[in-house]
């Protein structure tokens, strides 16, 4: 396809997509799965007038994938509903941490047994599929900073850690294969890899984003009032915070995402700061210096809230675009039975197992259970630790293996759970939390 053609096609792409938003909303059909319908017509699959090839690509398909996903992550963040406990977080840290080992060390020996793959290509594979995705989910996770459904709450915040939860298992797999220093008996990898980047992308994510939030705050606020521009603090916060992070060997997925938690959740306290000051100048002055002062102690917006809807926009393009690269890069023997049976397994068995032992000891009611272990949707952030692992020197051989599995892996992730979310979240909220 020409340029001219290329921007005709997406044009006229986008514009159904815009017409068509309130029919989609009623459609079983997720937007994902038109992108990729879309991307196989014109990919080599059908009309065969485009071909995306990942392994040639993988360093561009790194960065496009990584900047989707830190965009996602920061969305998601954002709209936190609720002050950070450990009671009401449990379940989410649980699915992130225990649920991710589960899921990993299943597929790692679904992969041993049954692909006949090398221990160390299968605890890799187990950590590039394990992570639920914060892009292509979008229809079960949050919707915006005042949703409180907790089966939102959970598959969104589980998302948001589990991409950087995943990382120490990836960097594991590849310490197996020879592509990293893992240490003897894997003491590195545990001081190091897990330790030290987990901890250290935390504290880096909350620093900045109380740092921002309270210099946001004092900046709008008398008697300085100056109008700042939130989508630039948004994607500054974003750079700077993954760039630092990544720079001591920390996690930079989770740094992004507990900095936006932290703008956040830091607004909120200082917005019901100000609420309380100007309740209790009621009781002390008339109406009108009563109102003078919610004036001065309630700033208009937040650099959360104001940095969210251009996010969200991103967000929505870059899906457009990772999708129909994928389905851009199907041939039809691309659809192996190995690549099948793999995403059944990890769809039918390994996620539901893995949320079924991450839970134990939670609150979390059996029908959320359910839901959750069902809709571990697979997609860009597994893309981008494909990527990340061929960059850093996976074998050719290897890499078109494991880029076969796991671009049917998200496929068919797109497919059964996106046909599926729609009837399914309609019959859990009609029949009741």
């Amino acid at each position: 396809m020409t340029d001219s053609q290329w921007f005709m096609f997406v044009g006229g792409l986008l514009l159904f997509m815009g017409l068509t938003a309130s029919i989609l909303k009623r459609s079983v059909v997720t937007s994902a799965i038109i992108y990729l319908a879309v991307g196989v017509l014109v990919g080599p699959t059908a009309l065969n007038l485009f071909h995306f090839n990942p392994l040639k690509e993988s360093a561009l398909l790194e960065v496009l994938t990584e900047v989707a996903v830190l965009i996602s992550l920061f969305s998601a963040g954002v709209k936190m509903p609720v002050p950070f406990t450990f009671a009401r977080w449990r379940a989410p840290i649980m699915l992130a941490t225990v649920s991710m080992t589960v899921t990993v060390a299943t597929v790692a020996a679904f992969a041993y047994y049954v692909l006949n793959l090398p221990l160390g290509a299968g605890v890799l594979l187990g950590a590039i599929v394990a992570p639920t995705d914060p892009v292509l989910a979008t229809d079960v996770q949050i919707r915006h900073p005042g949703d409180h459904d907790q089966l939102r709450f959970t598959i969104t915040c589980e998302a948001g850690m589990n991409d950087g939860s995943a990382f120490p298992f990836v960097m594991l797999g590849m310490g197996m294969l020879g592509l990293h220093e893992i240490g003897d008996y894997g003491i590195n990898w545990l001081l190091l890899d897990v330790l030290w980047a987990t901890v250290s992308g935390i504290t880096i994510g909350v620093v900045a984003g109380v740092a921002l939030a309270r210099l946001g705050w004092k900046l709008r606020s008398k008697p300085h009032k100056h109008e700042l521009m939130d989508d630039f603090l948004g994607l500054g916060l974003i750079g700077v915070v993954y760039g630092l992070t990544t720079l001591v060997n920390g996690w930079g997925f989770l740094a992004v995402f507990f900095a936006a938690v932290a703008l956040r959740q830091t607004e909120l306290k200082l917005a019901e700061a100000a609420r309380v000051a100007f309740d209790s100048s009621k009781t002390q002055q008339s109406a009108r210096a009563a109102g003078k002062a919610q004036a001065e102690l309630e700033p208009p917006e937040t650099v959360s809230q104001g940095s969210l809807v251009f996010k969200e926009h991103l967000e929505r393009l870059s899906e457009v675009m990772l999708v129909l690269l994928i389905g851009g890069s199907l041939y039809l023997n691309s659809w192996t039975w190995d690549a099948v049976w793999l995403a059944l397994f990890l769809f039918v068995i390994a996620r539901p197992v893995s949320v079924v032992v991450g839970l134990l000891g939670t609150n979390t009611t059996w029908r959320i259970r359910g839901m959750t272990g069902w809709f571990g949707v697979r997609g860009i952030g597994s893309l981008y630790y494909l990527m990340y692992a061929i960059e850093n020197g996976l074998p050719e051989a290897l890499s078109l293996q494991l880029i076969q599995m796991t671009l049917i892996v998200v496929t068919l992730s797109i497919l059964l759970h996106g046909t599926s979310v729609k009837p399914l979240m309609g019959l859990f909220w009609r029949r009741g939390k």
